[in-house]
């Protein structure tokens, strides 16, 4: 089987571990071995969350520099740090919807230009989708779902060996009593990752 590997980065608090571990439930419905890490950057006061996923056969978790066939962003200025991840053939997918730090907040630092920082993923990458995520978790009905509107643009792409149908049972499980909020969620990512 093929090995993909995929860099899920986001902001403490947006969901990246609940991602990570409905794509590691689907892989575990669809046969597909995976092997997952993790690591939190302060998460807890909104530092950077990263997960790495390895669908298929491989021996580690480890994505080097370079090696990512797919880049998730939860959070354009994240995904724009986790560039070096990437090469001329991976996918981007991120949201546009920014969450600036707290130096930015305060005026000691600035945050990217969303244009310049498209252009940036343009240039080193195959492909880029870049989309208002947050607006569409509001949409489905709950802000949060920001996690799942971007798993449905995930799935869209057909990059994973994973199914729709298995990544929807996988939220269905994990989320319990928001899975109808999170099902909506993404299947909207997944309509709007067609369009891109």
């Amino acid at each position: 089987m093929k090995t993909t590997r995929l860099i899920i980065v986001a902001v403490g608090g947006q969901g990246n571990l609940l991602a990570s571990r409905i794509l590691g439930e689907a892989s575990l419905l669809s046969g597909i071995p995976i092997r997952m890490s993790e690591i939190h950057g302060m998460a807890q006061r909104g530092g950077v969350v990263e997960s790495a996923l390895v669908f298929g056969d491989a021996e580690s978790t480890i994505i080097s520099d370079g090696e990512a066939d797919v880049l998730v962003g939860f959070e354009p200025s994240e995904t724009l740090r986790a560039l070096n991840k990437c090469n001329s053939g991976t996918t981007v997918i991120t949201n546009l919807s920014p969450l600036p730090p707290f130096t930015v907040a305060i005026g000691k630092g600035i945050y990217p230009d969303l244009g310049m920082l498209q252009e940036l993923i343009r240039a080193k990458t195959k492909r880029l989708i870049a989309f208002d995520a947050t607006a569409l978790a509001k949409e489905a009905g709950n802000v949060m779902s920001v996690n799942m509107v971007l798993l449905g643009a995930l799935l869209q792409t057909g990059i994973l060996p994973l199914s729709a149908d298995n990544v929807k049972e996988a939220i269905t499980v994990r989320t319990g009593k928001f899975a109808e909020f999170n099902i909506k969620a993404f299947e909207l990512g997944f309509s709007s990752a067609k369009l891109s």
